[in-house]
Formats: C-alpha cells, sequence, structure tokens
C-alpha cells in the first residue's frame, strides 16, 4: 500500500486539527476540490481516515488503524527509531518483541547483531529474524490477530512469564499528557504488561503521532520503562514525568539522536 506525500500531510492535519474539510485542504494544497476528495477517498479506503460530509476524520478512538495503513503512518520516523533503538542492544543479549509496527522497526534494524535470543509474540517479527544464523527466534503460543499476525491472549502471557530477558521492546497506540501508554485491544495489553514485568530494561518506542491519539485500554505508564525513543517529544509533561522518573528520553530528529535524562543501561 502506497500513500502520496499529500495524502501523508492531510494525514498529519486530520490529527492536529480532528478533522479536515475538501475546501479547506483544496486551498492549502492548491488543487481542486475533486482531487481532495479523491485523496480523501484513498485514504478512508485504507481506513487511515473516516469519510464525513464534506471532509474527513480520524477513526473512533476505540478503532485501530488498519496494520498495512499503520506502516504507512510516519515511516520515516520509525526507521531512525528502530536503528536507535537497536543501537542500544548488545551482542549476546536477550530480548522481547511485542506486537507494533514500530517494534517491527527495530527488528529490521537488529540483522546485523550477533548471539541475540529474541522472544516475541508478533509473527512478523519472527518471520524477519527466522532467516538470521545468529539470532534465536522464540515465539508465543496463543491466538493470532488475523488482522496483524500478532498473537494475544491467556497462551501469551503465560508464555511471556516464563521468561526474564535483558531488554523489553514495546510499542503502543496513544500516550497520554499523564504517562499512561494506552492500546485497543484488552487481550493485547495483558501481553505488554507481562513483557514490562518480566525485563530488565524496558525501551518504549513510539513516533510523536502518538501523542496526538488516543485508544481505550490502559497499559501503563511511561514511568515504567528506563528508556523512551521518539523522534520529537513535544509534550512538556511527559519531558517531566521523564525527568522525575529516571527515564531517559531519545529523540531521533535531535541532532545525533541526543539523549536527555539518561537511566543506566544493561
Amino acid at each position: 500500500m502506497f500513500i502520496t506525500d499529500r495524502q501523508t500531510k492531510i494525514v498529519e492535519l486530520a490529527k492536529s486539527a480532528g478533522r479536515v474539510l475538501v475546501d479547506d485542504l483544496a486551498t492549502t494544497f492548491s488543487v481542486t476540490s475533486q482531487t481532495i476528495r479523491k485523496d480523501l477517498n484513498d485514504l478512508c479506503d485504507k481506513q487511515i481516515l473516516t469519510r464525513i460530509h464534506g471532509g474527513a476524520t480520524l477513526p473512533r478512538s476505540n478503532e485501530n488503524v488498519r496494520y498495512d495503513a499503520r506502516r504507512q503512518i510516519a515511516a520515516a520516523e520509525k526507521q531512525a527509531i528502530g536503528v536507535a533503538a537497536a543501537n542500544l542492544i548488545p551482542d549476546n543479549a536477550s530480548l522481547l518483541i511485542n506486537i507494533g509496527t514500530t517494534t517491527e522497526a527495530v527488528s529490521e534494524a537488529l540483522v546485523n547483531h550477533r548471539e541475540l535470543m529474541v522472544i516475541t509474540n508478533n509473527i512478523n517479527v519472527a518471520n524477519r529474524l527466522r532467516l538470521l544464523d545468529e539470532i534465536e527466534v522464540v515465539i508465543a503460543g496463543g491466538v493470532v490477530r488475523q488482522s496483524d499476525g500478532g498473537i494475544v491472549g491467556e497462551a501469551a502471557v503465560d508464555f511471556i512469564r516464563q521468561f526474564k530477558v535483558d531488554y523489553a521492546i514495546i510499542g503502543v497506540s496513544a500516550i497520554d499528557p499523564d504517562g499512561a501508554l494506552l492500546d485497543y485491544d484488552f487481550r493485547e495489553v495483558k501481553v505488554a504488561q507481562a513483557i514490562i514485568a518480566n525485563a530488565r530494561h524496558v525501551i518504549l518506542v513510539a513516533d510523536s503521532t502518538k501523542f496526538e491519539r488516543t485508544a481505550p485500554v490502559r497499559i501503563g505508564q511511561i514511568s515504567q520503562v528506563q528508556t523512551f525513543i521518539t523522534d520529537h517529544c513535544a509534550s512538556p509533561s511527559i519531558r517531566e514525568i521523564c525527568l522525575q522518573n529516571g527515564v531517559a528520553l531519545v529523540e531521533t530528529s535531535e541532532t545525533n539522536a541526543e539523549i536527555h535524562s539518561p537511566s543506566s543501561f544493561v
């Protein structure tokens, strides 16, 4: 699936304002209303936006964007976040990786690591890393979610609880200003909570669009992680929470991926 640069900007405008209108977009981009309607129809067909009279809006907060559409949103930012997270993982380490397009970007950046043990409930991560001789992949059992290949449910939770790993890589669907980490599927949340509880060092990976979204199920608090990697944190409250709780904040848009208030790594 591909979305154009203009469509990407339309999505960003929808995230900022909550909705976009055809006439306003036509003026902003100096194109015809017909062109904008086609853009909106394409984005709605991909379930990135929802059509309303005269424009479009973001999907309801209790619905996640379709998997292949999520991969296209902030793709370059996710790639940079993935590289930054992989740079924190040493060779000869064990790690847990959960469901998400950003955590998958981390797995893509691990290809040159040696002697890793990766436990995951993400089929896409397992399929990518199983081809590498230097990485042992252990995959959780449970219900496979058709939409994105995530493995969820009590069986997956029980499986994760068998391990105590060096690092965990977790993604979320939304981050509230009070530091709450949120997602859409309570079954996925249970697995994420087990991953957090069974890692010595938790690395949260989330691009800045997650500050603009909301979701109905609480995973936990940002204070529970040791490192937070994002492209840019424009939230003063999140910065303060990280500072007060010793969470290392890594912003990949900063020169050399500047680290603020670093905590100790394993």
